[in-house]
């Protein structure tokens, strides 16, 4: 028998029988509950017109976070907290700072994006607690948020002007106690007797259930941020049979460090595992993080999802697979570990066995001698989906003899998204490059390699050989940023690589 979906929802708990369980939160919202101010844009979570705030308890810590209601499955609202715009009016029909400062400010035009940047903002007016925010912080805030009459200087401005408005206190202790009387210790099953096949959606809470049922319905559909099933639903109109959530199992949300690796779980969300990465790779990092997707996006995805889904133009894979990151997969008869880039067998098949899931993702911590970077090129710089994502991690040792001074190159990893049916090293470069000096004829041999490992494709994103042409250019941009006499200045670097990017987006 099915269970109710319970959820907090303008101030009390809220149940709902029977429903499909690929119904998504936007389609709840305005066809069941009647709450029209959350608006369908696109329905693929690159608008933001639908943007909500979801609050949950993850280990016991309360969580308020802006994400996609176009693509999230209500079914996920179960011990959790919804809010829509309906919301942030207070009680006596006074604005909220946040809706006074885009009156004062005037940042609605059409008004059909308002309340989705009304979210984001209340998403930060949160996070901020009365502390200005800064144009990065709000530039991040709205990443995910699309206005179609141009209108963003006076939605920033608003976001400067809210904090400077008299502050409205939000109840955390309250919402933490109203959550805490609905969670559930043990597995919930939810299915609608109406849909075609009864289909089921199982909510493990601990990682026992999470294996069990795993083993029992193999044939079901793992299920963790929705960010890419979502559109199967929404987008491909797909029947997807049963569905299998792991997003109430704490144990693969932590993150932690063992044995000089960086331990993430799989239901670890993308921002999280980005911000606890960034503290180790900082320079590396960051602009990928802030370039992967949107902060709504980012907010619900994980990193273990991204990996499992075996994309080949997937951000997160290629420097992963450069840095030498491994995979934990998690069975009946127990766990086994692999190298992420032995996970990949082909165009959207891994290795993952009938019964199996990704349970953590273990990244190396920085080694000495060792320079990473990962690049990123798309034809716009947020929310889009790479035609070429580079990352490079060489071994350097200085040497210093009668022929040569620089750097030798120890051990050479290159990997590459969107250059094959799978995020892919360089195996015949990296064997060459071992051993040799670092240098600009090196650097040079080795990007004519790279058409020894790659035939990429050309699609609505990038032709082949421009595909070619940038992967070879990164390389080289790579030598230009670690050679050993660094004849260019960082500001000089960066101009180089804006250049680069800039040269990149026209000829794509």
């Amino acid at each position: 028998m099915s269970e109710p979906i319970r959820f907090y929802f303008q101030g009390k708990v809220h149940e709902v029988s029977n429903m499909a369980p690929t119904r998504t939160v936007l389609q709840h919202l305005r066809e069941d509950l009647h709450c029209t101010g959350t608006k369908e844009g696109c329905a693929e979570g690159d608008c933001g017109a639908c943007t909500v705030i979801i609050g949950s308890l993850d280990n016991g810590a309360l969580t308020l976070k802006a994400v996609n209601a176009c693509i999230q499955f209500a079914a996920t609202l179960d011990g959790r907290a919804l809010f829509s715009v309906e919301d942030i009016q207070l009680v006596d029909g006074t604005l909220h700072p946040v809706q006074q400062a885009l009156v004062e400010c005037h940042g609605s035009q059409c008004g059909f994006c308002t309340p989705g940047f009304v979210m984001s903002l209340w998403a930060m007016y949160l996070e901020q607690n009365g502390k200005p925010p800064s144009r990065c912080q709000i530039d991040n805030a709205l990443s995910g948020n699309l206005c179609r009459c141009t209108g963003y200087r006076p939605i920033i401005d608003a976001a400067r002007r809210m904090v400077e408005l008299p502050p409205v206190p939000f109840d955390r202790a309250g919402l933490e106690a109203e959550l805490t009387a609905i969670k559930r210790d043990a597995m919930a099953v939810y299915s609608n007797s109406n849909s075609a096949g009864g289909h089921r959606f199982f909510a493990p809470r601990t990682l026992d259930e999470l294996v069990r049922v795993r083993a029992d319905h193999p044939q079901a559909l793992l299920l963790a941020g929705c960010t890419d099933v979502g559109l199967w639903v929404t987008k491909q109109l797909r029947e997807i049979g049963d569905i299998l959530y792991i997003g109430h199992v704490d144990a693969l949300k932590t993150i932690t460090q063992a044995d000089g690796m960086i331990e993430i779980g799989a239901g670890a969300t993308l921002d999280d595992a980005y911000r606890a990465l960034g503290r180790h790779y900082p320079e590396q990092l960051a602009e990928l993080w802030q370039r992967f997707a949107s902060l709504p996006i980012r907010n619900a995805g994980t990193l273990g999802g991204n990996v499992a889904n075996g994309s080949p133009i997937g951000d997160s894979m290629p420097w992963l697979i450069a840095l030498g990151a491994e995979l934990v997969l998690r069975g009946r008869s127990g766990a086994r570990a692999m190298a992420l880039e032995d996970f990949y067998l082909g165009y959207k098949r891994t290795d993952l066995r009938p019964g199996e899931f990704v349970q953590t993702v273990r990244v190396p911590m920085p080694r000495a001698g060792v320079q990473f970077r990962t690049y990123k090129l798309a034809k716009r710089f947020d929310q889009d989906i790479s035609a070429v994502c580079a990352a490079f991690a060489f071994e350097l040792d200085s040497c210093s003899d009668s022929d040569s001074d620089g750097y030798r190159i120890v051990n050479a990893r290159i990997a590459f998204g969107g250059m094959a049916a799978t995020p892919q090293r360089a195996a015949r470069t990296e064997a060459w490059l071992s051993g040799r000096q670092w240098s600009e004829a090196t650097v040079r041999a080795a990007m004519a390699m790279l058409a020894d490992d790659y035939a990429p494709v050309s699609d609505m994103r990038a032709s082949d050989t421009y595909r070619m042409q940038a992967a070879q250019n990164l390389l080289r941009r790579f030598w230009f940023e670690t050679r050993a006499d660094q004849p260019l200045g960082a500001h000089e670097v960066n101009a180089f690589a804006a250049r680069a990017a800039g040269e990149a987006g026209e000829a794509a």
